[in-house]
């Protein structure tokens, strides 16, 4: 691999911004320069202890970074909801912002009003395990290496950068491309840094279950493949007093379990293997938590209103295949689903319909009119959205939950009338009378359920609808292949939407096997659109394009969707402590300790 030309020496002198100690997408970061801790830690709190977490599948890998252990590296090594307890970033999100980034290995950072380029410069007490200082060589080093051995995103981080460069000791520059846009400094803010001592780079890109080097609060201490990892807290963790870190990594060990089923990992936290669990099936949260452990307080149920937008999850249309191409018809079909139906039948009442795709949040157009912003980035393509989408009084309907609501399935069949089909001797059929049929690939018994549920809908307007429930690995190669009509799928959503809704809605990811386009959208207007939420300078600009991009998914219709909770639902042993606060991102377990140990 070759090295940057900068390693040779110090690159000529440059110019400099005045060095910040948090970077944020819009606006300023809400922290001070001096601030001591994040707000929604206990920062006076006695570390020791441990806990267990569970989850559901196998490892085969300790090396996150790739491709071919992408889905079956042990959690923990890089990982948002435990921790990244091995390896670490230049910055650390905070979990009270949007997207806020502030000092970790990189204890300053520089960059211009433009985000031409980012330096950052490097905290001198930064450490590997083994003692060695964290250097420029290494985040060079490591941003070469996942270009070209590493997995998407990583691997193209350095598609924006036209020069990385080493500008003094502890200081590393980059200076973006044609290609860069506002979110990318923060991108590489967040990215990895390995070690570039202890990596063979010949056998970086295979699966292995070496011991990792890292500069993390933890060490792996123990290994049992598919089965269980264990950390331990490093004693000598270089960033144990820095402000991003004060009232994190409070356990002197963290194990991780492995179960086939969800059940099987249920039952161990019943029993007490497991120390925390949560949960996301109301019918179980509300009638399965009748055992002792609950009876006698060893086991405590939390729920927290959620701050953020929901994931949507929903039925998605491969608009590859021809007849999913109709937008009417895709209008039609999202309509004919009852929801009313569904949530009192099937969950007791307990979800709220998804209407947005940043519901809940200033970033959705639902009862917002579209505004001079919008119109500006639009243009004539305003004529292609929905009326009632434009004016934020779109709704989808309520039916009277009997599962044939007569009024909904009249709106269905109008618009199954515009798209040229009709029912004839019971079936829906096309202008050419081609029967209207499809298949849906679900991959476990929840997701079959629903199914189940949308096919008794449509048999009542003749769509005749097969399911088929595949096994994990081939609902994966098929996903990323396309290969499917219909397909469930769940969008994380956030307060500060980026790169990510390109590789879900952009024309580029089309036809790019592994992507996450899997309505095959190709829409040029679309792709506008994420280009200016990608270029926003202004919290208002920023605010108006992702309302239109909305405005432009909720129109499409390439999607029906379905529901979400309201709350953040998890049960705990009495043991495990929490700060009182929760932050606008939920719960951050990091932040949790022993209180054993107190």
């Amino acid at each position: 691999m070759a090295l940057a030309a900068s390693l040779l020496g110090l690159s000529a002198p440059l110019g400099h911004a005045a060095p910040v100690h948090g970077i944020a997408m819009h606006g300023d970061p809400a922290l001070p320069p001096d601030y001591k801790h994040f707000s929604y830690v206990n920062p006076d709190v006695k570390k020791g202890g441990r806990i267990a977490y569970g989850v559901v599948g196998t490892f085969d890998s300790l090396n996150p970074f790739i491709l071919k252990s992408m889905r079956t590296t042990a959690r923990g090594m890089w990982d948002p909801e435990f921790g990244n307890l091995v390896y670490e970033s230049l910055m650390v999100r905070s979990r009270d912002e949007a997207f806020t980034m502030y000092g970790l290995l990189a204890e300053s950072v520089e960059w211009d009003d433009d985000r031409s380029f980012i330096e950052f410069h490097i905290n001198p007490k930064a450490r590997w395990a083994d003692g060695q200082p964290v250097t420029p060589e290494d985040v060079i080093f490591t941003f070469e290496l996942m270009r070209d051995k590493g997995r998407a995103p990583f691997s193209i981080r350095l598609n924006t950068v036209e020069k990385l460069e080493k500008t003094g000791e502890h200081s590393v520059r980059f200076t973006f491309n044609d290609k860069g846009d506002r979110e990318a400094p923060l991108l590489i803010a967040f990215s990895p840094i390995l070690p570039k001592h202890a990596i063979d780079v010949e056998i970086f890109d295979r699966s292995s279950l070496a011991l990792p080097l890292g500069s993390g609060p933890y060490k792996v201490k123990a290994v049992k493949p598919g089965e269980r990892i264990v950390y331990e807290r490093d004693p000598n963790y270089w960033g144990k007093d820095i402000p991003s870190k004060v009232g994190f990594d409070n356990y002197d060990e963290i194990s991780v379990e492995y179960f086939l089923q969800d059940n099987s990992l249920f039952e161990a936290f019943k029993k007490g293997v497991i120390d925390v669990y949560q949960e996301g099936n109301p019918t179980k949260w509300a009638r399965g938590y009748d055992f002792p452990a609950v009876q006698s307080g060893t086991v405590i149920k939390d729920a927290v209103k959620s701050k953020l937008p929901p994931v949507m999850f929903g039925f998605v249309f491969n608009t590859r295949r021809p007849v999913f191409q109709n937008a009417e018809l895709r209008k039609a079909l999202s309509l004919a689903f009852d929801f009313e139906w569904v949530n009192r039948t099937l969950f007791e009442n307990a979800y709220t319909r998804t209407e947005s795709f940043w519901q809940n949040s200033e970033l959705s157009s639902l009862n917002v009119p579209i505004d001079a912003r919008e119109r500006e980035i639009i243009g004539e393509a305003e004529k292609r959205i929905d009326p009632g989408v434009l004016a934020g009084t779109y709704r989808l309907p309520v039916t009277d939950g009997s599962g044939r609501d007569r009024a909904v399935l009249r709106q269905a069949m109008d618009h199954f009338k515009k798209a040229g089909y009709s029912i004839q001797n019971g079936r829906m059929v096309g202008a050419s009378g081609e029967p209207l049929a499809f298949e849906i690939m679900t991959q476990n018994a929840d997701q079959e359920k629903l199914a189940l549920a949308y096919q008794r809908f449509l048999a009542a307007l003749g769509v005749r609808v097969s399911l088929r429930t595949v096994d994990d690995s081939q609902y994966q190669s098929r996903s990323q292949t396309f290969d499917y009509d219909v397909i469930m799928k769940a969008f994380l959503s956030s307060l500060s939407p980026g790169l990510e809704q390109l590789r879900r809605w952009g024309t580029d990811a089309r036809d790019r096997e592994g992507s996450e386009n899997f309505a095959g959208v190709a829409d040029p207007d679309l792709d506008r659109v994420m280009t200016a939420i990608l270029s926003a300078r202004s919290a208002e600009d920023f605010r108006s394009a992702v309302r239109l991009q909305d405005r432009m998914l909720l129109s499409g219709n390439y999607i029906v969707p379905l529901y979400h909770l309201s709350k953040q639902w998890i049960a705990r042993n009495k043991h495990v402590g929490r700060p009182e606060m929760t932050p606008l991102w939920g719960f951050q377990l990091p932040a949790w300790w022993d209180e054993r140990a107190q």
